[in-house]
């Protein structure tokens, strides 16, 4: 996979995280029990990303509900159906390039959830296609001197 295909992969996974803020989601998408989180992804082809820990609360989840949509994305359709959570949704990149995600977000949330999220890039150079999995785990409370909000990255 080139750079650039790669940073439009993150580009647009932040562009879906946006849309995950927004009040059309709020009900959809379920909220994680407050405390420290540790979210570990890998991408297909890549080296280990690492984990990431983020310190949430009722708070945190709430204020994620008031963002903007981003006008390069379409709307995402979401669906629920008992622990599952699918999201479909498509960016435009530049006037040559569309980016397609599928999210697939399973688990109680509470204690622990896994995701899938498949991309497919068109552009003028032609598609390709990546994936995406996510393993998250409630750690407990947020560590002395954290918090809700502080992400820390590997």
């Amino acid at each position: 996979m080139n750079m650039t295909v790669k940073k439009s992969f993150l580009f647009v996974g932040l562009c879906l995280l946006a849309f995950l803020a927004t009040n059309a989601l709020a009900t959809d998408v379920p909220k994680r029990k407050p405390g420290l989180w540790e979210i570990k992804a890998h991408m297909e082809g890549m080296p280990d990303m690492g984990s990431t820990l983020e310190c949430v609360d009722q708070n945190t989840d709430n204020l994620m509900q008031q963002g903007e949509e981003n006008p390069d994305c379409k709307a995402p359709d979401v669906k629920r159906s008992g622990d599952k959570v699918t999201i479909h949704t498509e960016c435009k990149i530049n006037e040559a390039t569309t980016i397609s995600l599928d999210y697939l977000l399973q688990g109680s949330f509470d204690s622990a959830y896994k995701g899938t999220i498949k991309t497919q890039t068109k552009s003028s150079n032609g598609t390709s296609e990546s994936s995406m999995t996510l393993d998250a785990r409630w750690l407990g409370p947020c560590k002395p001197g954290q918090k809700p909000g502080d992400v820390i990255t590997p």
